[in-house]
């Protein structure tokens, strides 16, 4: 029979593993498959866990005490996703113990950005801009300034994101500086298409993990995330949409 510090350590692992995985855009058949395993692992009785992307309730053994995580920061990681089912994964198979799942999670939970992440980020959504540019429009032309576009606009939106901590607001600002750059570059006679640097420049700020995630958690019953995913999804677009929509306007 479990202890009454075994199971509060055991829940306090689960909490904390769906925590990091909703944390960092896991879809929530991954979450709770995660938590029954761990907790099974635990020796938990009787397990059960609601989810939703803004928290987690836990209970087990038939009592009347629960334990409640309120999650509010979403973002996009997932090395962490990965990192959090590894450790799952280990202590299913009795490679590690509780008290060391616990610790790894924690260590995971603490690892913020490595030095030059928004470098490197911004670089890659550069390489994606153009890459893509290329792919949907066919302009090999104006491709280097879709480069140039997306790496900077990705990187406004990253200074954005760490400054005000509003993901809507970081991706209205770095759209606005797409619909800029662009319409500038063909102002001046640098580029001729408008409209393929847009395309290629906003492609790294399309929301692809919450739509696939959404499209995940309704088909998996889910119908409190799924729809929640999806509004998020839609309230990404209407950000880049409209600051698009305005820059093309004025300019």
């Amino acid at each position: 029979m479990l202890t009454k510090k075994r199971r509060r350590l055991a829940l306090r692992t689960c909490s904390l593993a769906g925590r990091i995985l909703i944390e960092n855009g896991s879809n929530m058949e991954r979450v709770n498959d995660t938590l029954h395993r761990m907790a099974h692992t635990a020796g938990l009785q009787d397990f059960q866990a609601f989810t939703t992307v803004t928290g987690i309730v836990l209970g087990a053994n038939n009592l009347p005490n629960a334990m409640v995580m309120n999650i509010r920061r979403r973002k996009n990681d997932l090395s962490k996703v990965t990192a959090v089912n590894e450790i799952s994964r280990e202590m299913s198979q009795g490679l590690i113990t509780l008290p060391e799942a616990y610790a790894q999670l924690k260590w995971v939970d603490r690892q913020g950005p490595y030095r030059y992440q928004n470098l490197v980020e911004a670089l890659a959504a550069a390489v994606l801009s153009l890459a893509l540019m290329i792919v949907f429009t066919g302009d090999y032309q104006d491709s280097w300034v879709g480069f140039i576009d997306g790496g900077i606009s990705y990187a406004v939106f990253s200074y954005m994101i760490r400054k005000f901590k509003i993901q809507y607001l970081g991706e209205f600002c770095s759209s606005l500086v797409i619909g800029f750059l662009a319409v500038l570059m063909v102002k001046i006679g640098w580029a001729h298409d408008v409209n393929d640097i847009i395309i290629g420049a906003v492609m790294p700020l399309v929301p692809g993990i919450p739509l696939t995630n959404a499209a995940r958690d309704l088909v998996s019953g889910n119908l409190i995330s799924g729809p929640t995913r999806g509004i998020e999804a839609v309230l990404t677009a209407v950000s880049i949409g409209s600051a698009i929509v305005i820059v093309l306007h004025f300019a």
